[in-house]
């Protein structure tokens, strides 16, 4: 008995341990860009209104569909008229939506459908030079995200899309943003989360991110959120009907 309890508490230990390295996992808010805090109030007034029907979670690339460079006339054409909400904001990485929806954008609201793109800004290295986070945490981030979403709203269902390709194809990003949408691809969940990969789509032949859709081979165009549009529709059309 003592040898079980003594293996659990080693266990217990190391996923704790775990936990504490992996900032994807630990929710904090963010004080750049300086109106983030602004933003956060905005969306959890919002929420308290209620009458969302579709929840759009992420960083800067989901804030793009309000952008008149990126979906916004396309947000009007097919989201807005769904009842849909955008609560993303630019530079978040996975922990700063986590802490977004511990603390409040979820309070009131019963979205039908989330729709969650995230994890980008935490591929890669910091300015030191020391990666944001490894491919295991980032994994791990986004899967511990799904389930407090799930926590909170244990009635929505998720379309849950892998990162979108980045930069220049020989860029090691590339590389980790594969592992990292394989990992999550593990998160399907028929009837409860859907995930997609839309990537193949944003890409030439050649493995080349055409700026005709991504300007900074980052964010997308109007173009390249049109392409973004049509993978969530039809999976909208199957939910919502």
């Amino acid at each position: 008995m003592r040898i079980l309890l003594a293996t659990a508490l080693a266990a217990a230990l190391v996923s704790l341990s775990t936990f504490a390295q992996n900032t994807a996992l630990t929710p904090a808010p963010r004080d750049f860009p300086t109106n983030w805090l602004a933003r956060h109030a905005e969306n959890v007034a919002e929420a308290r209104r209620g009458g969302v029907d579709i929840l759009f979670l992420g960083d800067s690339i989901t804030d793009g569909w309000h952008w008149d460079t990126g979906g916004r006339k396309l947000w009007a054409k097919y989201f807005a008229p769904r009842h849909a909400a955008n609560f993303g904001i630019g530079y978040d990485r996975i922990q700063n939506v986590l802490w977004r929806i511990e603390n409040g954008e979820l309070d009131g609201i019963d979205p039908k459908v989330v729709v969650l793109l995230i994890g980008t800004n935490n591929t890669g290295n910091e300015d030191d030079g020391q990666p944001r986070n490894t491919t295991p945490e980032i994994i791990a981030g986004i899967s511990n995200l799904v389930r407090r979403i799930q926590f909170h709203l244990p009635q929505t269902k998720i379309i849950l899309f892998g990162i979108f390709p980045r930069g220049e194809k020989n860029d090691p990003l590339r590389a980790q943003v594969k592992a990292v949408n394989a990992g999550i691809s593990k998160l399907n969940d028929p009837g409860k989360v859907k995930f997609l990969d839309i990537g193949q789509k944003f890409l030439a032949p050649d493995g080349t991110l055409p700026r005709e859709l991504f300007p900074d081979l980052l964010h997308p165009n109007e173009k390249g959120y049109q392409i973004w549009a049509d993978a969530i529709n039809p999976v909208l059309d199957e939910w919502l009907k």
